[in-house]
């Protein structure tokens, strides 16, 4: 096992009823910014629940924030939070909204010049945020329990990752009754984000972790026990609650801790969607099947695992079981309503080019946990993704 530090300070509220709970949780004379995305939480109910607890508090709200979150848009709660004196932020959404407002309330206090930079400098000099909190309503991205998030900036096509440890929310509410009016397409999509987070901090190459395994193991089983569960019965409260704390498991620090991770499937995955507005979870499912197959030697040994912990392949050659193991695994994404292949998306081979190049101008030339994912490596899972 590699050498780590594990830190994870976010409260998580989780049950029925718990934005009642947002009452005790933040400050009395709290000046709020309520930031959300389409409108839907008005659809649902979530607005007025949010509004009753927030009670007497100051509120101002903030809404449009897209489903990858655009610097430019970002940029304008900014500037309202300046206009405002606002010193509270709460996120209300799912991982597009929560990831924006990590970006806002690192972005309200910065000393660094154009905060572009935070980006640039993927958030190392992040010295300081604005308190925040969030109600989850998207189980997915695992943004409600992590310092991580992801910006797009829609002039130059370019989507970003930045991490802080001045970024984690401060407490997150997951209310898995809240997620029963999801559209099908963004169940899928969140199973398939959890499953793909998962998979980038668990197929990589033995350090003789075996408990980050056995959790990273327990997580893809559930994925794939519950995940079809929720599209056939989308008002199964355990279902759901299961599904939800497996997205915010995958992702909050825990499984990582002294293992190598990857990551090479989420690079790649960012270039589809900043180039083409393909989902996040769609670009994965794309890319994952086909990375797995070019680096099959470099990841054989958990391959192998993976092939008999998950898929409980035992007999046959091990070149047949990794295969079997990463077919059925593409299928069970087309199984949650997840196309795999580019040309499911109206892509082709010109458009691989303009992708690598993206790749090489954001520097990803040398990715994966032994940095050997070159732009000719990333080419090929390209291709093979067609």
């Amino acid at each position: 096992m590699l050498n780590f530090d594990f830190y994870n300070p976010t409260h998580i509220l989780f049950g029925k009823g718990r934005i009642a709970d947002l009452n005790k949780v933040i400050p009395e004379n709290a000046k709020v910014l309520l930031l959300y995305g389409g409108g839907s939480i008005k659809q649902n109910g979530v607005f007025d629940e949010v509004i009753a607890a927030l009670g007497t508090r100051s509120v101002t709200e903030f809404t449009g924030i897209e489903p990858n979150p655009s610097y430019e848009t970002l940029m304008q709660a900014v500037e309202v939070i300046k206009n405002g004196q606002i010193d509270f932020l709460l996120a209300v959404g799912g991982g597009s909204v929560i990831d924006g407002t990590k970006f806002i309330a690192a972005a309200a206090l910065f000393e660094g010049g154009d905060p572009w930079a935070i980006l640039e400098k993927r958030g190392s000099n992040i010295t300081k945020a604005l308190p925040f909190g969030s109600v989850l309503t998207l189980p997915a991205t695992g943004s409600e329990m992590n310092a991580g998030a992801v910006v797009t900036r829609k002039s130059i096509k370019a989507k970003m990752a930045f991490s802080s440890p001045h970024c984690y929310p401060k407490f997150s509410i997951l209310d898995p009754t809240k997620t029963y009016t999801l559209p099908v397409r963004q169940i899928g999509n969140g199973a398939v984000d959890a499953f793909v987070h998962v998979m980038e901090q668990y197929m990589t190459y033995p350090v003789n972790s075996p408990v980050q395994d056995r959790f990273a193991e327990g997580l893809l089983k559930t994925l794939i026990e519950e995940g079809p569960k929720a599209l056939k019965n989308p008002e199964d409260y355990d279902v759901r609650a299961n599904l939800m704390w497996c997205a915010t498991m995958a992702l909050n620090g825990l499984i990582s801790a002294g293992v190598p991770q990857d990551w090479a499937t989420h690079m790649i995955g960012h270039e589809l969607t900043a180039l083409h507005g393909i989902d996040h979870a769609q670009t994965l499912a794309i890319v994952l099947p086909s990375m797995l197959r070019v680096r099959k030697e470099s990841k054989r040994a958990k391959l192998l695992q993976y092939a008999e912990r998950i898929w409980d392949l035992r007999d046959g050659d091990e070149d047949t079981r990794i295969e079997t193991a990463i077919s059925r695994t593409q299928d069970f994404f087309e199984q949650m309503g997840v196309k795999t292949r580019l040309s499911d998306y109206a892509l082709n081979a010109s458009n691989i080019d303009p992708i690598v190049a993206a790749l090489e101008t954001h520097r990803m030339v040398a990715l994966g946990e032994k940095r050997d994912v070159t732009l000719n490596i990333s080419r090929q899972v390209l291709e093979l993704s067609l």
